[in-house]
């Protein structure tokens, strides 16, 4: 008798879960839905750029360096950035009796259920018609956009199955910090060279197209177009191509799978002969403040260094702050106002403050019985955050005046640096109490399944809050700026930007805390889910 199907299961399973986390509240349905109408109106409005580009000469340079670009992005993305989904974490399937072929294309199939896909099939098709020419072209092209969606998601997969045991052990976890300043650096690199494509034109794409044409998923793409101009043979050789990537990467997902579900992980298993040893307090206490602040602070910082996750955070927001700034300065495009950037991507890392604890939150709650104690939590995790964050966007604003030679300007970039940075302060607050998510321990993740929609309102939904905040700011910077007398004032910014910032650390933290102190249960629930 042969084995039932499981790929229905895993896709009922995949149903399933994202029906029951829409279920556990409304805010976190209402994050889910705008998250995702958001993104299917970002790929519908990709969709109809790429069909307005048929026809175009440079057509072909455009969508190949897009597509090889987007499974770049597939590799690395569930890596470094939140998703989640439990049917294609394999380590929660080890004790199943399932073997390896089957269970990849079951994971495969399930994988093409969910946005992120809905995203990629979008973008493939508006590729497909760009370069398509006569019906034998779209024919390839349906051919196309399937293999290549398949390699995004085997890619995809088979990265993580391949480095899931690597950043469940706290020393290999570390490691990602050095991948996310990779992905960092190369966000910047793509940002500058859009930016030049539109002072030279798109033909500057035309030799990255050619090599990229035999890179999969873009080889697809690649072979649609070669079918329009009549090269048949070189359109074979390039689904070739594209479907022997599909059925390598399926091959050594395979064997990762295998291993992962049949060989102990030593990465975790403590070492014979090693004794626990008493370690003495370093030299980082005797310099905070005594008390609960000082207790909060301190292991707020220590999760920044022993952390993996949330080194990799701050590593990754320290790299972009000085990259985006510096590196328009060094280009003569910049502004002192670049400057800012620092002290927003460092800000984020307020978000979530109780999400970085997961289920030792638990400890945490105990120790909250009123709104005086959870203010007090709070402003002492803001305080750890601003010792780093107050001199680095300070260091950054000045290097990028010192680079433009504006230093006219430094006291009011400063002032509005300081000013976001408080801002998100106090919307980072709130939405930790509000918008609550899980970081999982274990695995690639860094949100629990069914709370990727909630972990995206609660991000951007404070940034644009916090720009909102810094509004009055802002618009005294212009109207200084334009004003016949204004520039004999311009310094008063750097006091006003840096009280202002002040008073809107202080207003979010009183907001927050009686809601903190008010949803303990919740919040708890939210965090410890992963």
């Amino acid at each position: 008798m042969s084995a039932p199907a499981i790929t229905p299961v895993f896709v009922r399973l995949k149903l399933s879960l994202l029906r029951g986390g829409l279920r556990q509240s409304g805010g976190r349905k209402a994050a889910y839905i705008a998250s995702a109408v958001s993104a299917l109106l970002f790929a519908a409005l990709q969709l109809i750029g790429l069909i307005a580009l048929r026809g175009h000469a440079h057509a072909e340079s455009v969508v190949v360096p897009a597509v090889a670009v987007l499974g770049l992005g597939w590799a690395v993305m569930p890596l470094f950035f939140p998703s989640g989904d439990e049917t294609l974490d394999p380590t929660r399937l080890v004790m199943l009796p399932l073997r390896p072929r089957p269970l990849v294309g079951a994971l495969l199939t399930a994988s093409l259920v969910g946005i992120g896909p809905l995203f990629t099939l979008c973008l493939l098709v508006g590729s497909v018609v760009a370069v398509a020419r006569g019906g034998a072209a779209f024919a390839v092209g349906v051919v196309a956009v399937v293999l290549a969606l398949l390699v995004c998601v085997a890619l995809a997969r088979t990265v993580a199955a391949a480095n899931v045991r690597l950043l469940t052990s706290r020393k290999g976890r570390d490691l990602a910090v050095l991948s996310g300043l990779v992905v960092a650096i190369g966000a910047q690199v793509v940002n500058f060279g859009a930016q030049r494509l539109g002072a030279s034109g798109l033909g500057q794409l035309d030799p990255a197209a050619d090599v990229l044409r035999w890179v999969p998923p873009a080889s697809a793409i690649g072979a649609v177009h070669a079918v329009g101009e009549g090269s048949y043979g070189l359109a074979v050789a390039q689904l070739a191509l594209t479907a022997g990537a599909l059925a390598a990467l399926l091959a050594v997902w395979s064997r990762h799978l295998t291993r992962l579900m049949t060989s102990p992980d030593g990465s975790t298993l403590p070492t014979a002969g090693t004794a626990v040893r008493e370690r003495s307090s370093t030299g980082l206490a005797r310099l905070l403040p005594s008390g609960r602040t000082g207790a909060v602070m301190e292991r707020s910082l220590r999760y920044v260094w022993r952390d993996p996750k949330t080194k990799a955070a701050w590593v990754t927001s320290l790299a972009i702050g000085l990259i985006v700034p510096v590196f328009n300065a060094w280009q003569g495009t910049g502004s002192v106002y670049f400057a800012c950037f620092a002290a927003g991507m460092l800000g984020i890392q307020m978000y979530n403050q109780f999400g970085q604890d997961t289920s030792a939150f638990w400890m945490v709650a105990m120790t909250i019985s009123s709104t005086r104690d959870a203010y007090a939590e709070l402003r002492a995790r803001a305080l750890a955050l601003l010792l780093i964050t107050l001199p680095y966007a300070t260091l950054v604003t000045v290097v990028t005046t010192a680079m433009l030679g504006d230093w006219e300007r430094l006291p009011e970039a400063l002032g509005l640096s300081f000013a976001l940075l408080g801002a998100m302060l106090a919307t980072g607050a709130w939405t930790s109490a509000r918008f609550p998510y899980s970081i999982p321990q274990e695995g690639y993740k860094n949100v629990a399944p069914g709370q990727t929609g909630l972990a995206w309102i609660s991000i951007f939904g404070g940034m644009i809050a916090a720009a909102l905040l810094c509004a009055p700011v802002i618009a005294l910077t212009i109207w200084l700026n334009v004003s016949a007398w204004g520039d004999d004032w311009t310094w008063l910014l750097f006091p006003v930007g840096s009280g202002y910032g002040a008073v809107l650390t202080a207003a979010g933290l009183r907001l927050a805390a009686p809601r903190t102190a008010r949803r303990l249960p919740e919040i708890l629930g939210a965090v410890s889910k992963g």
